[in-house]
């Protein structure tokens, strides 16, 4: 059985459930991304037996979490700190200390009619003959999403993304979990029209199970960020869920400067891969950012920038200091590089410090980061990966594998370990 850390100090502010079963529940991620999702299920004890993804960066980053998971249960930190440090590399971690099956619970492949079956039976070899309690995980969302039609003139209807998910209903006709959890945006419910979601839960039903939605914000479980997602949740005979589960809100006392207060400033363009990071910050431990086995800072460097797009950052954070969100037409016009003056105008936005959420943190950020302008004008400058990552939740300690753009879209498609934490501790008690 894989080793998965428990963390002694759950700070989510939801009731402390100790799964009802005899052993760690089984779970699938699949379209795992960086592994958002599978971060909570983790932390609510349960054993990830595979994750399948098709983005090889991603994959990457995936094995590199489930080594750290197993190090830290067996109380060899120092040598994921190693690893990070660059000292030693993941395939000596592995042939050390017989991480073998860590690093092949990630299958990176892209599911689709020739592979499968064939990812299927590879799941069932790792279950070997064992009942799996939950799949969890969502296609890639951008054939669903308001921004992703309305760039494509056909409005996303030919993109194969939309019919993803009838593979995933093969997975759940194959595996039989008791429980199921498909995530997606919001645009989900009205893509084709609202054809897509109906058929969807038209399959599901056929295939066993009961299924019914929300559209969560992540905001009110305690995640500094306003990021509203479909979260459907399946469930079969099998399993002790009745109805729609109630996945208990967060109280939470903090802002989103309290996640950005503890970092060292830096300018455009310059920061560190890893460095020594001491300083204390109440909220973060209590929210488990911040580790204290754990002194590093991975990723708080920040994208280099024009002398121009410095000044716009320059104005735009003036104007939030203001009160007011900058539009296009509000630049000179010698600060103009694009000609579309009617749509798109909010393209440059800064953080809101004060708000108890964020705007959302999507993989645009890997493209530039004019919409991810950081609140202190003496930075000036884009979000670090480290600022981004602390904003979907995910632990200092949790580094993300890839050059800087494919870290950004990881941490932007990635479900916030926070929320995920909150509906795995609620569905454990239904197995």
């Amino acid at each position: 059985m894989v080793e998965v850390l428990t963390y002694k100090k759950r700070s989510y502010n939801v009731p402390k459930v100790k799964p009802k079963v005899s052993s760690a529940p089984k779970v699938l991620d699949l379209f795992a991304g960086a592994g958002g999702l599978s971060e909570g299920f983790l932390r609510a004890g349960c054993e990830i037996v595979g994750h399948i993804e098709m983005d090889k960066n991603a994959c990457d980053t995936l094995v590199t979490r489930m080594l750290f998971h197993s190090l830290r249960a067996k109380g060899l930190m120092s040598e994921y700190k190693k690893y990070v440090l660059g000292e030693v590399t993941r395939d000596e971690l592995i042939e050390k200390y017989h991480l073998e099956k860590e690093r092949d619970s990630v299958i990176c492949a892209k599911v689709g009619e020739e592979n499968y079956r064939d990812l299927i039976k590879a799941m069932k070899e790792k279950l070997n003959g064992e009942e799996l309690d939950m799949i969890i995980g969502g296609p890639p969302c951008q054939a669903y999403s308001y921004i992703g039609r309305a760039r494509d003139e056909n409005n996303m209807q030919d993109d194969e993304r939309n019919f993803l998910y009838k593979y995933y209903i093969e997975f759940l006709k194959a595996l039989k979990p008791k429980i199921f959890v498909f995530e997606n945006v919001p645009g989900l419910k009205s893509a084709g029209k609202g054809k897509y979601l109906a058929d969807m839960q038209r399959l599901m039903k056929k295939a066993g199970y009961t299924t019914d939605f929300r559209i969560l914000n992540a905001a009110d479980y305690g995640v500094p960020q306003n990021r509203k997602r479909i979260i459907l949740v399946g469930w079969n005979n099998r399993s002790k869920l009745k109805a729609y589960p109630e996945f208990p809100k967060a109280e939470r006392d903090y802002r989103v400067k309290d996640f950005f207060s503890d970092l060292p400033k830096i300018q455009a363009g310059t920061g560190k891969e890893v460095s020594k990071h001491s300083k204390k910050n109440d909220v973060l431990s209590r929210v488990d950012i911040l580790d204290p086995e754990f002194e590093y800072l991975m990723g708080h460097f920040s994208r280099p920038n024009t002398k121009q797009d410095l000044e716009i950052y320059q104005r735009a954070v003036l104007a939030k200091i203001g009160g007011e969100n900058i539009k296009y037409t509000d630049l000179p016009k010698r600060l103009r590089t694009h000609s579309n003056l009617d749509g798109f105008l909010d393209r440059f936005k800064v953080v809101d410090a004060k708000a108890t959420g964020s705007h959302t943190v999507v993989a645009h950020i890997a493209k530039d980061g004019h919409f991810y302008i950081h609140p202190d004008i003496k930075q000036n400058r884009s979000l670090s990966i480290r600022e981004a990552a602390r904003l979907q939740t995910f632990p200092d300690n949790f580094k993300f594998e890839g050059q800087r753009g494919p870290q950004y879209k990881q941490i932007g498609n990635a479900v916030p370990p926070m929320l995920s934490g909150i509906i795995a501790q609620t569905l454990v008690q239904y197995l």
